[in-house]
């Protein structure tokens, strides 16, 4: 889950046709990436700070060594990271809410479903839009207010309130809810970092994502050590997968897409991610969503897929 506000993405309308098209393949493809990190982290078997440890420690490395590509030397490597002193203290601050956002998600995992957990997490355009009127004093147009709204009423029906408690709260209710919780608390930590990052300005091109996973690694380690490290073999490769994977790779190819496409095709087309975890646990987990909890997702993604394009065209 990378912030928007921290990507690259630009305007396209210069680009030629084909590039359009390797930028639409490059961000679908690393959004579906994380879209299957639910079946890694059940087939890891770990704690979930210890996973987001793992992530962050993998992820560095990929990261790193594309970065490293990228620059084409060592010196131009360190020159994409820095950030300078005075917005260090705030990179460090955004990578601590974004672990933070990890962590809540990989624990949230456990009690609701992927893809309801996915879902919620993508409330977070409704806290930024929340956060920015308040901190920000940014005017709220009209459309968007209606956008929120009906994204709200799509967020109640997805969560399985309607009809009471649905066959994926069923048995657990308190440990349902409190993943629902996770979930919110998740994405207003994403949130936050967009909005701080707006207040930022611009970073280099991945930069955040490496100091995130820079900071979880060198402080995070003690999870594991305190926790027991995963049995060697098949759970090693799993959590290896989250970080060179769903952190390296995916981030690399969204970051490409990105820098190909204009601002508001990303807006759209991020809601790849949430679709493919949701047929992943119809698939994979068995998880089946009620037809209530379908309609209030496909209301509360549309609703907020609706608003940012309107945003994006009103800029």
């Amino acid at each position: 889950m990378v912030p928007a506000s921290a990507s690259p993405a630009g305007s396209a309308r210069g680009l030629s046709s084909a590039h359009r098209l390797d930028g639409w393949i490059a961000f679908v493809l690393g959004n579906a990436l994380l879209g299957i990190i639910g079946v890694f982290v059940h087939e890891a078997q770990a704690a979930p700070l210890t996973v987001t440890w793992f992530r962050c420690a993998f992820g560095l490395v990929g990261l790193t060594l594309w970065m490293a590509w990228r620059h084409r030397s060592w010196s131009g490597l360190w020159r994409g990271l820095w950030v300078g002193w005075a917005a260090l203290p705030w990179v460090l601050l955004l990578s601590g809410l974004m672990l933070a956002s990890w962590w809540l998600f990989f624990t949230a995992i456990q009690q609701v479903p992927t893809g309801v957990a996915v879902v919620l997490f993508h409330v977070q355009p409704l806290w930024v839009l929340l956060l920015g009127a308040w901190w920000l004093k940014e005017a709220v147009p009209r459309q968007r207010v209606v956008s929120v709204l009906v994204a709200m009423v799509g967020l109640v029906l997805a969560t399985g309130v309607a009809g009471g408690l649905t066959s994926s709260g069923a048995g657990h209710a308190s440990g349902y809810w409190v993943g629902v919780g996770l979930c919110l608390v998740g994405a207003l930590c994403t949130a936050t970092v967009t909005v701080v990052a707006k207040r930022l300005g611009a970073l280099p091109v991945g930069a955040l994502a490496w100091w995130q996973c820079a900071l979880g690694a060198a402080v995070l380690w003690v999870a594991p050590v305190g926790q027991g490290w995963p049995a060697w073999g098949a759970p090693w490769a799993w959590l290896a997968g989250l970080g060179l994977i769903h952190t390296g790779l995916a981030y690399t190819l969204m970051y490409a897409g990105m820098a190909r496409l204009a601002t508001a095709r990303v807006a759209v087309l991020q809601f790849a991610y949430p679709t493919v975890a949701i047929v992943v646990d119809w698939v994979y987990f068995q998880h089946t969503l009620g037809a209530w909890q379908m309609a209030g997702v496909v209301l509360m993604l549309g609703a907020i897929a609706a608003g940012e394009r309107s945003a994006r065209r009103n800029r």
